[in-house]
């Protein structure tokens, strides 16, 4: 067996040629405070990029608004010119304020210069998957995105992006969006505590099309949850290593992006993909989500 079929099996986007191994990169945390200018140690970020690699991560996510424009410089000198293998799936759809804040960028023109800065920064010649991100923070919200896509479709008609994925995205606008062009991921908010897409889930699984949870662990404000911390110490593992290994069994078509900027970290993200739930842990993590429901309704 490779080292890659050991980091949660494999899985395929459509119509492209590459066989993904499901436990990929998050290159977000590569930037600075706040995800922000650079990092206190450039050398240590390019040395867990290349741990990544060299462990047999072939996916890595990312977005030229991270930093602004750091990330993608530091994959670039980490890892270019790219194996034949790796996908680089970055984002467009967002830009940096000056405060720091995050800001839609979802006009044509804002997408065609952010697309053209993943270009530059990357030192490639075509995006291989770009998500178009829309919605809020953390969620999705309701409209057509007909409009920012069509900016997306164009670039794909000039060879500049090949596949195009959603994030932050309602189930109907999938469906508006796959009239479009070929849809290969979807990009949202999904935890074993926030399980609001698990339909939506089943059904991109029954479409051949890939789902990436961001925010495995609960997000800018931890999970906390007694009972993860149970399942984690009854296995000997840590509570995101189980968290990430109950997504990984939740449906084949989840691929994880955890980011760290530790190269122990790291590893300890891709131990997950070899960690096998046993059936009442999985019996008792689904509880929790059922319990962050109940909470929730008393609340209101």
């Amino acid at each position: 067996m490779t080292k890659k079929t050991k980091l949660g099996g494999n899985f395929t986007l459509p119509g492209t040629p590459i066989e993904l191994v499901r436990m990929g990169y998050g290159a977000m945390q590569l930037a600075g405070p706040q995800i922000w200018g650079p990092p206190r140690d450039v050398d240590a970020a390019i040395d867990v990029l290349r741990e990544a690699v060299a462990s047999g991560v072939n996916h890595i996510d990312t977005s030229d608004y991270y930093g602004p424009h750091v990330t993608n410089q530091i994959i670039k000198k980490a890892l270019h010119p790219y194996p034949a293998d790796l996908l680089i799936v970055t984002k467009l759809g967002a830009r940096r304020g000056e405060d720091k804040s995050w800001l839609h960028a979802l006009s044509r023109q804002e997408l065609i210069d952010g697309a053209h800065d993943n270009l530059r920064n990357l030192g490639i010649d075509a995006l291989e998957v770009v998500n178009l991100r829309v919605g809020g923070m953390m969620e999705p919200s309701e409209g057509s995105i007909e409009a920012p896509l069509s900016a997306l479709v164009d670039l794909k008609r000039q060879g500049l992006i090949r596949h195009i994925g959603l994030s932050n995205v309602t189930p109907a606008q999938v469906e508006e969006a796959r009239k479009m062009t070929e849809i290969v991921c979807v990009q949202n908010f999904y935890n074993v505590a926030n399980r609001k897409d698990d339909t939506f889930i089943d059904v991109l699984a029954e479409q051949g099309i890939a789902y990436v949870p961001f925010f495995p662990l609960g997000g800018f404000t931890p999970l906390q949850s007694s009972t993860l911390d149970q399942v984690a110490a009854s296995m000997q593992a840590s509570p995101m290593q189980v968290a990430l290994a109950w997504l990984l069994q939740r449906s084949p078509n989840i691929l994880l992006i955890p980011g760290t900027s530790s190269i122990s970290h790291l590893r300890e993200n891709l131990r997950a993909a070899t960690l096998e739930l046993p059936a009442d842990a999985i019996t008792q993590l689904n509880a929790i989500a059922e319990s962050v429901q109940a909470r929730s309704r008393t609340a209101h």
